[in-house]
């Protein structure tokens, strides 16, 4: 009997690692099962590129596992049965369990409204494509003149204000930060990411908290009401609610607790990879949810699978940091290098270079789904004990 493999959700982890196990196991030992609510890959990282009024070039994933052995089943989990191993999706046809040996749960994150009164009806959302896409749709109907606030003044609202402001000069964009604009940053790369706000005249509103959110503005915990024709919060990610039904051990943030292979420390045949999982770092301190953290975390999660399946000693991969990568628009950008565990250095690139150094990166990363062994050649070995229907056999001692 083969082994029955089943990846929740094809991010950029969940497609890696799908991937390179694909790459690293027999077809005839073992069955891939890659479970996904949309067939094509989305370059979450581009997303507010897609919500500016950019294309993206589409990425089917019937092309890029094709011949791989990877099978996709279109549909959205409902329910998972760490118990019984069984996973509920809805898809086209309805409801259908899916029986597994090994899991991969890697459904991510969403956006995280934070309770704020107004933000769930009134407020657009980048976690998603087709949050990305109502964004898109909502921008376009603006005439010239009216009002945007980005609320959150990390990664993501820094993108989203600088890429429609640049993209949209015609409309009064602001954006609300709770701390100083870019307090992580060296001192060049905050002096650089003012630079860029007066440059597309973003109007920033540093030490800021937001308390509700209407459908005509924002307003702030002192009173303030900022005029928002179109709101857009960014303040973080949440973990998909599923995690917090499957009997998996969690930690207080709703990540599922694993260790250093991204095994569950609760139950050995579920690894969990990506903004799903609190995997530790440099230091012992917890990664951060992002694409940067993630494919690290796919490729060990998949390589010590196909260790344990196949009887040969579990790699280890380094889990660490090297840059952070900002788009200020199409023009302009921020690479902060940062140590291991995330701390920014002194050294930065800005402008134009750091504009090619990021999209270099964001190809790197695509091109690292239809790739997942780096382009490098990879030997499928045979599972250790035919048959196996065991998801955490023991531990290899060569």
């Amino acid at each position: 009997m083969q082994h029955r493999i089943v990846v929740l959700g094809a991010g950029y982890t969940g497609a890696v690692t799908a991937g390179r196990l694909a790459r690293r196991l027999r077809r005839e030992d073992v069955t891939l099962t890659l479970v996904n609510a949309e067939p094509d890959f989305v370059e979450r990282v581009r997303l507010h590129q897609l919500a500016a009024g950019q294309d993206l070039a589409p990425r089917p994933f019937a092309e890029l596992f094709a011949g791989t052995g990877v099978e996709l089943r279109l549909g959205r989990v409902a329910a998972v049965d760490v118990d019984r191993r069984t996973v509920q999706v809805d898809g086209a046809a309805g409801r259908e369990e899916l029986g597994y040996d090994s899991l991969v749960y890697a459904l991510g994150s969403g956006w995280n409204h934070g309770g704020v009164p107004g933000v769930a009806d009134h407020a657009h959302e980048l976690a998603s494509r087709p949050g990305a896409l109502r964004l898109r749709e909502r921008l376009a109907a603006l005439e010239a003149g009216r009002s945007v606030v980005v609320v959150g003044g990390g990664l993501t609202g820094l993108e989203a204000a600088t890429e429609i402001a640049e993209s949209r000069p015609d409309l009064d964009v602001a954006l609300v930060a709770r701390g100083a604009l870019g307090d992580w940053l060296s001192e060049k790369g905050r002096g650089h990411l003012w630079k860029a706000a007066r440059r597309l005249g973003i109007t920033v509103h540093e030490h800021t908290a937001v308390a509700a959110v209407a459908a005509d503005r924002v307003t702030t915990a002192d009173g303030t009401a900022l005029p928002a024709d179109v709101t857009v919060w960014t303040t973080g990610f949440a973990v998909h609610p599923i995690a917090g039904a499957t009997g998996l051990e969690l930690a207080e943030d709703g990540r599922i607790r694993v260790d250093s292979t991204m095994r569950s420390v609760s139950h050995p045949d579920v690894y969990a990879v990506g903004d799903a999982a609190l995997a530790l770092g440099p230091e012992g301190k917890p990664l951060r949810m992002s694409c940067a953290s993630g494919v690290p975390m796919a490729w060990q999660a998949a390589d010590a699978l196909a260790a344990r399946l196949t009887g040969v000693e579990v790699p280890t991969v380094s889990l660490r940091y090297f840059q952070q990568c900002v788009s200020l628009g199409r023009k302009d950008g921020l690479i902060q290098f940062v140590t291991a565990d995330d701390r920014a250095k002194e050294k930065a690139l800005t402008g134009r270079t750091a504009v090619l150094y990021k999209e270099l990166i964001c190809k790197g990363a695509a091109w690292g789904v239809a790739h997942p062994t780096g382009g490098l050649p990879s030997r499928r070995r045979p599972l250790a004990r035919q048959g196996l229907r065991d998801g955490a056999p023991a531990e290899a001692t060569a």
